[in-house]
């Protein structure tokens, strides 16, 4: 399987798909937080969508580039954190998840820290992170969707917490196998390209 070439174009369509997720936070924060919930669904569902398009589109048309490897993760980790704060802050979530996730993109960062001391920008992404990512995109809809009285919300509680229970437990993971991934190329005096 060849290796596309990743180039260093910034007006692509994937990229203003992820500036524009990103231009999105913090209008999605505001909406979690006043409680305008229809606004902050159509802004998450919105998220999940442009986020499946831009790699779709960027793997489709050879139009990855450094810009989107960067602006993509960032806007995803991004949504996840205001998300899960806002959702906390409603009482929706308990902080306790918070504090999992939280402590998972510390491990991450740390990781990240040890390979960029050893020369390498970034570790290859994998199955696990992306669907870890799909599960929590996934999870906060149905568990905002969640918080109310009527027979949408008895249906979205089992669906959300399903969801958020595989994401948590995915995220975890993908975490370690960045981890082991680098012990492999580290034990292996590997030098990045």
């Amino acid at each position: 399987m060849s290796q596309q070439a990743v180039s260093t174009r910034v007006l692509t369509v994937p990229n203003a798909l992820s500036a524009l997720r990103l231009v999105a936070v913090p209008l999605f924060l505001w909406a979690i937080l006043t409680r305008r919930d229809a606004l902050a669904l159509v802004l998450l569902m919105a998220s999940g969508l442009t986020d499946y398009l831009d790699g779709k589109i960027a793997r489709a048309y050879g139009l990855e580039s450094r810009l989107g490897q960067l602006l993509d993760p960032v806007a995803d980790r991004l949504y996840i954190a205001s998300t899960l704060l806002g959702l906390a802050w409603r009482d929706i979530l308990p902080w306790w998840v918070v504090v999992v996730l939280f402590a998972r993109e510390a491990f991450a960062g740390a990781v990240v820290l040890v390979a960029k001391r050893h020369g390498w920008v970034g570790l290859p992404v994998h199955f696990a992170g992306k669907a870890a990512t799909f599960n929590l995109l996934y999870a906060f809809p149905f568990l905002l969707l969640a918080d109310g009285d009527g027979t949408a919300a008895r249906i979205a509680q089992p669906i959300g917490w399903g969801f958020a229970w595989w994401g948590i437990a995915l995220y975890w993971l993908s975490g370690v196998i960045y981890a082991v991934q680098l012990r492999r190329l580290l034990a292996a005096g590997r030098v990045p390209a």
